[in-house]
């Protein structure tokens, strides 16, 4: 199967996103930059693509103009370890951005993420219907994820909680 590389569209500030991106993720680096020749449309010498690869998945940014913007239909979700993982990725990718409810965020690209712990979706499934939606009902009341509190709440009013 051919691999599936996301483009982001931005207006001119492609490059900025890219170097931001990489300094964020581990194992991360630019692979390539073009820049717009003479036949433009956008000024000659000015960036025009940026590959990049954030821990191995390759991306595409492209400085196509003010024509279209990032918006919540599209989002990338990050399976973070444990707390520690996702307060340092809310906290780098939320900086100068807008955080949302229930572990998404905007940053200052306006590019929209999710920063998740990987054992939410067991609380969140757990066979225990008071559990799960204990749990549920705790991440409704969150911006950033708090592990802590929604094991807590899930564990709330059971046996062994």
């Amino acid at each position: 199967m051919p691999r599936i590389t996301p483009n982001l569209w931005f207006d001119t500030e492609g490059l900025e996103a890219a170097e931001f991106y990489v300094s964020v993720f581990p194992n991360s680096k630019i692979t390539n930059v073009s820049h717009y020749g003479e036949a433009g449309p956008r000024p000659a010498g000015m960036v025009l693509t940026v590959e990049f690869e954030l821990d191995g998945q390759p991306f595409t940014a492209i400085n196509g103009g003010p024509e279209f913007t990032f918006d919540e239909a599209v989002s990338f979700l990050v399976n973070c370890a444990d707390q520690e993982e996702v307060d340092y990725y809310w906290a780098k990718l939320s900086e100068g951005g807008e955080e949302g409810p229930c572990g998404w965020l905007k940053d200052r690209f306006g590019l929209s993420w999710q920063i998740i712990p990987a054992v939410m979706a067991d609380l969140l499934t757990d066979p225990d219907p008071g559990r799960s939606q204990r749990a549920m009902r705790a991440m409704l009341g969150m911006k950033k994820i708090d592990l802590a509190a929604l094991h807590a709440a899930a564990d709330q009013g059971s046996p062994t909680g």
